[in-house]
């Protein structure tokens, strides 16, 4: 037992520092669209100009790739085990809902500058990616088809979030070309750094959400295995050494019952 309970204990350790790595580089990632919109750029407005544009890579950077990427493992989080899974399924529906609802911002602040400025709408291939994904993300399908498709809805949740690092790569990329002028972005200004780094940030943040959501040793247990540990245990160590002593323990019983199964059928 002493041995299971280290290694349990080895693996949270594990999950821990990869989960706080990522909230890391995902405030990280936030601060720095801040300085590129605050300081490099016309700051933050809502009144057709440039500093209406710039709501955009903002809120999608916090809506699409941050809430929705803790949407993603939110479900992995050992101390939420204790939770029924119907609450978490909430969790996880409510943080995708608001970065929805933060990506919607998003794109009418830019129709709203393009119209503004007479700049035709949807014609790159980061604005149609974007608008794909936003309409993917319209909370319409049934809860009981969502159950069924569960495998397609995790394959598709991954795949989105990944198009969402790329197109936000794209965007930020696109930006830079369009408005650095002299010095242009080839000089490597600073705010071309800046903004390159940045790019760097978002991507090590979507490798490390996909890294989490794709361990199986992290995956919440079952939820007849939770229902009991509730009552029973306090800390997500336990849970952990609990979730192993099942998967241990299940063969066994299975064999024992099959044993006592012959013996019937062999005294009957």
């Amino acid at each position: 037992m002493s041995v299971l309970h280290t290694a349990m204990m080895e693996k949270y350790k594990l999950f821990l520092v990869f989960f706080i790595l990522a909230l890391a580089v995902g405030f990280v990632s936030i601060a720095f669209v801040l300085t590129w919109v605050l300081h490099y750029r016309e700051g933050l407005g809502w009144d057709g100009e440039a500093a209406e544009f710039n709501w955009h890579p903002l809120l999608m950077v916090i809506g699409l790739i941050f809430l929705q990427g803790i949407a993603i493992v939110v479900y992995r989080l050992p101390w939420t085990w204790k939770c029924s899974k119907q609450m978490m399924k909430f969790i996880h529906a409510g943080l995708n809902i608001l970065a929805f609802i933060l990506a919607v911002i998003s794109v009418v602040a830019v129709f709203d500058f393009h119209n503004a400025k007479n700049i035709p709408n949807m014609y790159s291939l980061h604005s149609w990616i974007v608008m794909g994904v936003t309409v993917y993300l319209i909370p319409v399908t049934s809860m009981y088809i969502r159950a069924a498709l569960m495998p397609l809805h995790i394959y598709s949740g991954l795949f989105i979030f990944t198009s969402v690092i790329a197109t936000a790569l794209m965007g930020i990329t696109e930006k830079l070309i369009f408005t650095l002028k002299d010095p242009g972005y080839k000089d490597s200004p600073p705010e071309a750094i800046l903004v390159n780094v940045l790019g760097l940030l978002i991507a090590t943040f979507g490798a490390l959400v996909l890294w989490i959501a794709t361990r199986p040793s992290w995956k919440r247990p079952r939820e007849q295995i939770t229902q009991t540990l509730r009552s029973d245990s306090t800390s997500p160590e336990d849970i952990k050494v609990g979730t192993a002593i099942s998967m241990r323990s299940d063969p066994e019983s299975s064999a024992e019952t099959r044993r006592r199964s012959g013996k019937t059928e062999e005294s009957g």
